[in-house]
């Protein structure tokens, strides 16, 4: 394992660093700085590194390696969330309908991902597509007649969308136990089933994605600094940033200075929000939710299911509470998680300080979190009844997916912490489970709170930071733009033509036109799994 200039030890898909010793513990001026090495920085470092080669990049990153927080891939579902399968961007309406704005939304975002992905891939910037993204079907499952009839809906509602074409709705045993044969085994089927099945989905690495962009930024000149803590940003009279770094090895400090600030630091962004003094960030608080999942340490059933199946949430349970039952492909090897199982912690990192929470409670904000704290006594309700289950709990629960599931085959593991948004609204807030952008007024920061659905739009968040914060530039820059995103600006639900299109050229590109995962044969697969 080969040292970086540093110090700093790297595997060969991990950064080289860019900068010496001597550079990393002495002032400098920087165009641009970034602040976290998880999917959102690289992202946004690698479309700059596009369209303004000559500008300079430096990324400060206080772990130890790139994507360890929610970019890591135990750290997260690694679903590629295009509204497949997620049951909460389509709910019911009064009269038994089903909106899918929301779906068609989430799914166009997705869209501008994937064509860039496929640009990055084509151009040279990332490199074997199967290391980060695998074909793998996105499938709704649920039982019960009235949810049978939602499921029903819903299909109607997407299935003469262009973005949704192809998806299946399928309420019949034997169909059902010949494409899940781990769920079907020992199922009551007295109690109706159904499935809204769509083959085109994927998973996704978003910590290899994340390692590859940050390679290309480092091999175009960009630096990039592991180890490296942003103590505070504040603001020099002419308008650029002074970042505050120390290197947690030397615990030597320096300072940046820069004309543009990223912080994309997962949930540490709201406390250096909070510090840079922008009035944008003034009124946010947030909630922090630690995920815990059952991981599958036994072969014969992770070969047994090949799907990214996703329930519905309990009544008056929040959105990320969702179960689903997943197929992972990490380093070329299938896994299966099921989960989420919510936890708490005052942290807002997994890495992070039990002081966290207290820090980020301010004047500017405490009326927000009041606020949030009296309207929500649901979610209170739900994360206490999650801290209370035990491990009979969890494997009842994921009985309702694998009847047959035995504790002995499953792990607990606690995947990444997440950082609900708590936004003003009146004179108290509102909690918010979405990804929010914020931006200062003159455009020389932004920063990312939230979660879901987070990396799967890092594309798009990170172009409408560009659009925001970078106006004069942009114009000159829509061109370049339009060559990795073609579909740019349009609505692909509403052009078809141009959505088959793109999807072929980013489907042959990505390498996804295959019906399994790598080596896998599938017939083989089915006649084992209705074995196990």
């Amino acid at each position: 394992m080969p040292a970086g200039r540093d110090g700093t030890r790297t595997t060969d898909k991990e950064v080289e660093l860019t900068v010496s010793q001597s550079a990393v513990d002495s002032d400098s001026t920087t165009d641009v700085v970034l602040i976290g090495a998880g999917i959102m920085s690289a992202t946004l470092g690698t479309l700059l590194k596009q369209l303004q080669p000559d500008w300079s990049i430096t990324l400060f990153e206080r772990l130890e390696a790139a994507a360890a927080e929610s970019s890591d891939p135990w750290n997260n579902a690694g679903t590629g969330h295009s509204a497949l399968c997620e049951l909460n961007y389509t709910p019911a309406n009064p009269d038994g309908t089903v909106d899918i704005t929301k779906a068609i939304t989430v799914n166009e975002q997705f869209q501008v991902s994937r064509q860039f992905w496929a640009h990055a891939v084509e151009s040279g910037v990332l490199h074997d597509p199967k290391d980060f993204i695998n074909p793998i079907p996105h499938v709704s499952f649920v039982h019960g007649a009235d949810n049978v009839a939602y499921l029903r809906a819903r299909y109607d509602a997407l299935a003469g969308n262009p973005l949704f074409a192809g998806m299946e709705f399928i309420d019949g045993p034997d169909e059902f136990s010949r494409r899940l044969p781990l769920m079907a085994k020992g199922r009551d089927f007295s109690d109706p089933v159904a499935l809204n099945w769509s083959d085109e989905g994927t998973d996704i690495d978003f910590g290899a994605l994340t390692k590859q962009l940050l390679n290309h930024i480092s091999s175009a000149g960009g630096a990039v600094n592991f180890g490296h803590e942003v103590r505070n940003i504040s603001r020099l009279s002419d308008g650029r940033w002074k970042v505050k770094v120390r290197n947690t090895r030397t615990l030597k400090s320096r300072t940046v200075t820069a004309r543009f600030v990223f912080v994309g630091a997962g949930g540490g962004a709201l406390s250096l929000l909070q510090k840079s003094g922008i009035k944008e960030a003034k009124g946010f608080g947030g909630f922090p939710v630690s995920g815990q999942f059952l991981r599958c340490t036994n072969r014969d059933l992770i070969e047994a299911h090949h799907a990214k199946v996703y329930g519905k949430a309990a009544v008056g349970a929040p959105p990320m509470s969702v179960p689903h039952l997943d197929t992972r492909v990490i380093d070329g090897k299938p896994g299966l998680l099921f989960g989420p199982y919510a936890g708490w912690t005052p942290k807002f990192l997994k890495e992070g300080k039990l002081t966290d929470l207290p820090k980020s409670i301010k004047p500017n904000n405490l009326g927000s979190l009041v606020g949030v704290g009296l309207t929500e006594l649901g979610l209170t309700k739900y994360l206490i009844g999650e801290l209370l289950q035990s491990a009979s709990d969890r494997v009842d629960t994921l009985g309702e997916f694998i009847p047959k599931a035995v504790a002995k085959d499953w792990e607990l593991i606690t995947a990444g912490q997440r950082v609900q948004v708590i936004r003003r609204k009146g004179v108290g807030g509102v909690l918010e489970f979405g990804t929010a952008v914020i931006t200062a007024e003159d455009g020389t920061m932004a920063g990312l709170l939230g979660a879901s659905p987070g990396a799967s739009t890092a594309v798009p968040a990170m172009i409408d930071v560009l659009q925001k914060c970078f106006a004069r530039e942009y114009p000159s820059w829509e061109p370049k733009l339009k060559e990795m995103v073609p579909s740019l600006g349009v609505k692909l639900a509403e052009n078809e033509k141009l959505f088959q299109e793109v999807w072929d050229w980013s489907s042959n590109v990505l390498q996804l036109r295959e019906d399994e995962v790598p080596g896998a044969d599938e017939s083989a697969r089915l006649a084992h799994a209705a074995s196990v």
